[in-house]
């Protein structure tokens, strides 16, 4: 915590849903309540609105008004936010690459309570970034795979069951206990491959104006209002190359203010890899990173000669296998040219892609690569 501290003590609902007395830093809306000792809150609610606690040694001071703290413990409307962004920034984890103006304009959009979509290509770590950011917030996490809910009403809403005992009774969901929960991210993954069933049942949950969960269809059926703070970040992929993805509902699409997280950069990946793999002799991450941005260029060229490209994802996961001693050469016959076609022999995907190893192969090991194309019914 950055020092002074101003601590709002409120009745808020704590992780299993029950209203307590929480206490939250008025500069950032972290959930403080475990640093303080619940004699000190209970009596802040009955007689304050506020503690305040001038450095880490002194005591909590119990004050009805924010006016009768010194100036240097005031929180300025006009300044909370650079503050609250200030903490954020300091919090970025170091292996998350990615321009800074997108991490403060993600943190940003959580401290409001606002919907953030990540957009972008597939492995550059859009669900990273959202649990990184909850995280650098100080706030609760609840994750959802949308794309692999195959009963959205159960797991957005709940189901309802039977037993001797007691009868029919409802079970509500675990993401209904989420949004009770004031200041929690809740991250929606995948919602590009959501059924239309769990769109709908998202709009007045998403919808600025709404922000609440019917329960039932049925007139009069009881709804549960999201709390105060609640963000939702959501991760998508758009673009025909992803097939199993949806075409999203414009009004659903409106909900969110949108961030892209695109490819890192050569550099970026390069360091990104020795970060992880400190062992892992420079010019092979180097390596690594140029083969993946160069599928990505032609994958953006007018017209491309392959359908997809070499993610992040796996070149982490490529840069393992050097690490635990395979070969360049060995490397793509495992890790790269089974996602190419060997269909249209020397005009296939295939062979595109190993004449761009190739360049990255001087030492010899790897010579074959584009000799056996001439070689007759050899599959690549």
């Amino acid at each position: 915590m950055m020092y002074p501290v101003l601590a709002q003590v409120k009745k808020a609902p704590g992780k299993g849903g029950k209203e307590t007395t929480r206490a939250f830093d008025a500069r950032t809306g972290e959930d403080i309540t475990r640093s303080i000792v619940y004699v000190t809150l209970s009596n802040a609610m009955k007689n304050g609105k506020y503690l305040y606690k001038e450095n880490e040694n002194s005591s909590w001071v119990q004050v009805e008004s924010t006016s009768s703290l010194p100036e240097e413990a005031a929180v300025p409307q006009g300044n909370e936010v650079m503050a609250f962004l200030k903490t954020c920034t300091e919090k970025r984890p170091s292996d998350l690459y990615m321009e800074d103006l997108t991490w403060k304009f993600i943190c940003r959009n959580v401290y409001r309570g606002r919907n953030m979509m990540l957009t972008g290509p597939t492995g550059t770590g859009k669900s990273q970034t959202a649990i990184a950011a909850a995280k650098a917030l100080g706030r609760e996490l609840f994750y959802v795979n949308l794309g692999a809910t195959q009963d959205p009403r159960g797991t957005l809403i709940g189901n309802t069951h039977f037993s001797k005992e007691v009868g029919t009774f409802f079970n509500e969901s675990a993401f209904v206990q989420a949004i009770k929960t004031p200041n929690t991210v809740i991250l929606l993954d995948e919602i590009s491959r959501a059924h239309p069933e769990a769109w709908n049942i998202l709009m007045t949950v998403l919808d600025p104006g709404q922000r609440y969960l019917r329960l039932d269809e049925a007139v009069g059926a009881p709804t549960v209002k999201v709390a105060e703070g609640v963000s939702f970040i959501a991760t998508a992929n758009l673009g025909a190359e992803y097939t199993a993805v949806r075409v999203m509902d414009r009004a659903l699409m409106d909900r969110f203010t949108i961030a892209e997280i695109p490819y890192l950069t050569t550099d970026q990946e390069t360091n990104l890899l020795s970060q992880i793999y400190p062992e892992l002799a420079k010019v092979e991450a180097s390596n690594l990173a140029e083969i993946a941005a160069a599928t990505r260029r032609e994958l953006q060229s007018d017209m491309p000669q392959i359908s997809t490209m070499i993610s992040t994802r796996s070149v982490i996961e490529m840069g393992g296998l050097l690490v635990d001693g395979f070969t360049l050469g060995e490397v793509a016959n495992v890790g790269i040219y089974p996602m190419y076609s060997a269909e249209g022999g020397l005009q296939s995907e295939r062979t595109f892609v190993k004449q761009i190893v190739q360049k990255y192969i001087p030492d010899g090991t790897d010579d074959k690569l584009v000799d056996d194309i001439n070689t007759q019914n050899t599959p690549f």
